[in-house]
C-alpha cells in the first residue's frame, strides 16, 4: 500500500507560456522508492538530473504555465519539498529536494488517456551519496513510453507503484484545495524609454521562479512581494522623468545572482536597490531594516541572513561545483571605498524615510556580506521590507496600500539621495 499520496496544482505562470501547462503534481511512497508524477496538457520533452550539495533532483522542461491549486506534496519518501518556476526565458525548472540521497531508477514520459493528461513520471529510490553525485555527471533524458519500463531487481515495487499510480484519482478526490493566498501586484503598462542622460536605477526584486525565498504562515511568498514592490518604485520613478529605471527582474523567472550584479553592470547602473523580505524562528520580530556591505557582519543575524541569500543559487539548481573559485573570490574581495561610503550615505536616508511609513527592526542599518552588493563602483543596498515569520508584518505586506507606502519611502530616498549629490558636486 501506498505510505502517502498528496495531490497538487501548481501556482499562475506568466501569461504566454508555449508548451502547455502542468495541471497536477503526485508524489507517492512504496517502501524505498518514491515516484513523482507531473501532469501536463501537452506532450513535452524534459531532462532530470542530481545535484548536491544540498542534494536535489531537477527536471528541466520547456517553460510552461502553473496552474493554481492545491499545496505542493512534501514529506514523502525520498522527497523533502518541491519547488518550481521560471529557470531561464522559455525552461522551466522543477526542483526536488531530497530528505536523503537518491538516484533516478526511471523519467519517462506517458501520452495522455481519458483520465489523465500526458505525464511525467519520475521514480527515485535510495542511494550513497557517491552513487548520487556519479549520477550527477549523467543527465537522463525524458523517453517516451506507454507505461515505466521494469527495471532490473525492481519488478516487484515497480507494479506495485503501478498499481498505486492507477489508484490515484479516487485518493485525490479525498483532498480539499488549499486557498491561495491574496496578492495584488501591480499591472503596469510598458513604457516608452528614458533618455541614457538620466539617472539609471536597478531595482533587483530578490528571488524569483524556482527561488522561491521565505513564506509566510499564510503562504505568502517572497518572490511575489517583492516584485510587486519594485514594479510601484519603479512606477513612481519613472513618472518623476529623473530616472531611467531597469529591473533585474520584471516577472516570475530564476536570475543567478551573478547575472543580477552583470545587469547593473551592462545597464551602467548609478544605484543599485535588492528587495526582500526576511523570516526567523522568533516569530515576534518584525519591522524593516536596511543592509550595505561589510566583510563583517553587524551581528549573528544578519550574518546568517547574508549566507542564506547567498546560497540563491544553489537554492535555484545552478550546479556551481565548477565556479566555486571564482565565486570564493568574488565574496572575498572589498568593494571600492567609495561606492561603500556612498552605500551608507543612502541607506541612512532609506531608514529615516522607511520610518515614516513602516516599523523599523531595532538596529535597522545592519551590515553582511551579501554577494548581490558586491558591485565593485557602484552604490548598493539590500532593503528587508519585513519578516514574513511574524504574522503583524505578513498581513500588513499582504496590503497593497503597505507595499505602496513603502515604495513611496524608497522613491523619496532615492530623490534626496541623488538632490544631495548633486548639489555637493556644485562649485
Amino acid at each position: 500500500m501506498m505510505a502517502a499520496i498528496v495531490a497538487a496544482g501548481l501556482g499562475a505562470s506568466p501569461a504566454g507560456a508555449a508548451s502547455g501547462a502542468i495541471v497536477d503534481v503526485r508524489a507517492g511512497a512504496l517502501d524505498d522508492n518514491t515516484r513523482i508524477v507531473l501532469e501536463l496538457t501537452h506532450k513535452i520533452e524534459f531532462s532530470v538530473f542530481t545535484l548536491g550539495d544540498p542534494d536535489r533532483v531537477v527536471v528541466d522542461l520547456p517553460e510552461v504555465a502553473w496552474r493554481p491549486g492545491k499545496a505542493l506534496p512534501a514529506s514523502i519518501g525520498v522527497l523533502d519539498k518541491l519547488r518550481y518556476g521560471v529557470f531561464k526565458p522559455g525552461q522551466s525548472r522543477i526542483v526536488i529536494d531530497l530528505a536523503r540521497p537518491a538516484r533516478i531508477l526511471s523519467a519517462v514520459g506517458v501520452e495522455g488517456d481519458g483520465a489523465h493528461g500526458f505525464r511525467v513520471m519520475i521514480d527515485l529510490g535510495p542511494a550513497t551519496r557517491e552513487a548520487m553525485l556519479m549520477q550527477a555527471q549523467r543527465p537522463v533524458t525524458g523517453a517516451l513510453a506507454p507505461a515505466p519500463p521494469e527495471l532490473p531487481k525492481l519488478q516487484q515495487p515497480e507494479a506495485k507503484l503501478q498499481q498505486a499510480e492507477a489508484r490515484l484519482p479516487q485518493a485525490e478526490a479525498k483532498i480539499v484545495p488549499a486557498a491561495a493566498p491574496a496578492m495584488v501586484p501591480f499591472d503596469l503598462p510598458r513604457r516608452k524609454p528614458i533618455r541614457q542622460s538620466k539617472r539609471v536605477i536597478v531595482l533587483d526584486p530578490g528571488h524569483g521562479g524556482v527561488d522561491p525565498g521565505t513564506a509566510g504562515p499564510t503562504g505568502i511568498v517572497e518572490k511575489h512581494l517583492t516584485l510587486s514592490v519594485a514594479r510601484a518604485v519603479r512606477e513612481r520613478l519613472e513618472a518623476t522623468g529623473l530616472f531611467r529605471v531597469v529591473m533585474t527582474r520584471d516577472r516570475d523567472v530564476f536570475i543567478p545572482l551573478r547575472d543580477r550584479l552583470a545587469i547593473a553592470k551592462d545597464a551602467g547602473a548609478h544605484l543599485f536597490v535588492s528587495l526582500h523580505a526576511d523570516a526567523t524562528d522568533n516569530r515576534r520580530t518584525r519591522g524593516a531594516s536596511v543592509y550595505t556591505l561589510s566583510e563583517k557582519a553587524s551581528d549573528q543575524e544578519a550574518e546568517a541572513f547574508a549566507e542564506k541569500e547567498n546560497k540563491a543559487d544553489l537554492i535555484g539548481g545552478v550546479d556551481l561545483s565548477q565556479e566555486l573559485p571564482e565565486v570564493t573570490n568574488i565574496l572575498i574581495d572589498l568593494a571600492q571605498r567609495e561606492a561603500m561610503n556612498q552605500s551608507a550615505l543612502f541607506a541612512t536616508r532609506l531608514v529615516n524615510e522607511m520610518g515614516r511609513e513602516a516599523r523599523l527592526l531595532r538596529n535597522t542599518h545592519r551590515f553582511a556580506g551579501f554577494a548581490v552588493l558586491r558591485s565593485p563602483d557602484t552604490p548598493a543596498v539590500l532593503v528587508e521590507i519585513g519578516f514574513l515569520s511574524n504574522p503583524e508584518d505578513e498581513a500588513l505586506l499582504n496590503l497593497e496600500s503597505h507595499r505602496s507606502r513603502i515604495a513611496n519611502a524608497v522613491v523619496r530616498s532615492i530623490e534626496g539621495y541623488f538632490a544631495t549629490t548633486e548639489e555637493a558636486k556644485r562649485p
